[in-house]
């Protein structure tokens, strides 16, 4: 088996990222086969300490400034994040190095006959793609002998393959309406099944949320008797400067008060960086050693690509994985407040399932340019049914097939003083990074 026949391996099995989703239910997300796989592989979930992080917005942003801040302090630490930019092997990480390709496909060769014995017992369902590769993560950290392993949910969390872990700290960042045909359609639904994460005694760290959502939280946690940690109220934030290099901010923890320069823009990402304060703080309350100054290097070194990362400039080249209209709305803002332009050209492109009226609503009067697209995603929606969207918001609009075409166009129409921006989803940033930068593309059955 090589790298590709890995690949072929583990997207041979049921992909909810890129086919539509199953019913969100304990039968089709049976978490006793993933227990069952890890017991074959000799429970490697157990052998690091863990933070688990959930949410709708920025949680993968908080996960890897946790992480960061944990190798700074001196702790080997893996990282596990979804979805990719550019390969797999990104969703896998110790001390901020990806899984190699050599370690991926031997992980994936040992794995196999362990992952046929669980489906031929046919007992709790057939594994996915995702649940393979999570145990495969787990596998890989186990042994690599990490201290500690940062997850991020993939879906919700209550039935969510990272939830096999006995996290001691639980992190619920900002929840929104996302999934809502999934998880469930209101706030309160959703909330509940995010906080399926809380473990019993453990402490939960809480980004700050809707009423509703928050109240459903603090129940599960009195139920658990879990501590609650609210960002917001129990730890706050105040922003100090921004420009497009970065923005810098004072937290006041719990237990000290923190300086911090983040290289990340959006307001968003001050809430994350708060939030990602707190967890480390109720780390240190479970007796890990945590120093500020580990703190406050390990966020400043922070890398988390395809969220408001500018590739070029003259003219200013901005990609954005944008997915909703929540989100959209937090770049439309970060737009407005940190750069200066005439004229802006929108690469834009959107999965099926989200909310293209609200995505389109935010973004398209912004633009003098609107060019509608679509990713290699199975999940992407035909430009031309995104250009009917885009047309009733007065934008001149054009459309292409490929994002390399999108690309293309847009630099032949910006300015100098024009800011290019793409997005629409993580797929579209993705593509729009690796057309500029040259970047191969992995190629999936």
């Amino acid at each position: 088996m090589n790298y590709q026949a890995a690949l072929e391996y583990i997207l041979s099995f049921t992909d909810y990222e890129r086919s539509p989703a199953a019913l969100y239910s304990p039968a089709n997300f049976d978490l006793r086969r993933m227990e069952e796989l890890l017991e074959r592989l000799g429970n490697p979930h157990l052998r690091a300490r863990a933070v688990h992080v959930a949410g709708t917005k920025g949680k993968g942003s908080t996960a890897a400034m946790i992480a960061s801040a944990l190798g700074a302090a001196g702790y080997r630490t893996g990282l596990y994040t979804s979805p990719h930019l550019h390969t797999f092997r990104e969703r896998i990480n110790i001390a901020g190095k990806d899984i190699a390709e050599r370690e991926f496909y031997t992980l994936a060769k040992r794995l196999k006959p362990e992952v046929e014995a669980v489906n031929l017992g046919h007992a709790y369902g057939q594994l996915t793609t995702f649940e393979i590769l999570t145990a495969m993560a787990l596998t890989y950290f186990g042994e690599a002998k990490v201290d500690f392993q940062v997850l991020e949910a993939g879906l919700g969390g209550r039935l969510d393959a990272t939830n096999v872990v006995p996290a001691e700290v639980a992190v619920i960042t900002s929840i929104s309406l996302d999934h809502a045909e999934i998880l469930g359609d209101s706030l309160d639904k959703i909330a509940g099944e995010k906080a399926g994460i809380i473990k019993p005694g453990s402490v939960v760290v809480i980004s700050p949320q809707q009423e509703e959502a928050e109240m459903m939280i603090a129940e599960v946690c009195g139920e658990k008797r879990a501590r609650l940690v609210a960002v917001g109220r129990d730890v706050t934030w105040q922003k100090i400067a921004a420009d497009i290099s970065g923005q810098s901010l004072r937290v006041r923890g719990l237990l000290d008060s923190y300086d911090l320069a983040i290289p990340l823009l959006g307001e968003h990402q001050l809430e994350n960086a708060a939030t990602a304060v707190a967890a480390l703080e109720a780390l240190a309350s479970c007796g890990v050693t945590i120093p500020a100054e580990s703190i406050v290097g390990g966020l400043a070194e922070v890398r988390w690509p395809g969220r408001l990362e500018i590739l070029s400039h003259e003219p200013l080249f901005l990609v954005d994985g944008a997915h909703n209209a929540d989100s959209a709305r937090r770049l439309k803002e970060a737009i407005k407040q940190y750069f200066d332009f005439q004229r802006l050209v929108l690469i834009i492109g959107v999965s099926s399932d989200k909310d293209i009226a609200g995505i389109a609503g935010e973004l398209a009067p912004l633009s003098t340019v609107a060019i509608a697209t679509r990713s290699r995603h199975p999940r992407a929606l035909a430009p031309s049914l995104l250009l009917e969207e885009l047309l009733k918001h007065g934008a001149y609009t054009e459309l292409t097939e490929s994002v390399a075409a999108a690309t293309r166009r847009a630099l032949a129409l910006a300015e100098p003083r024009d800011l290019i921006c793409a997005t629409g989803s993580l797929f579209i940033a993705a593509e729009a990074i690796e057309f500029v930068k040259g970047i191969p593309a992995e190629i999936y059955p």
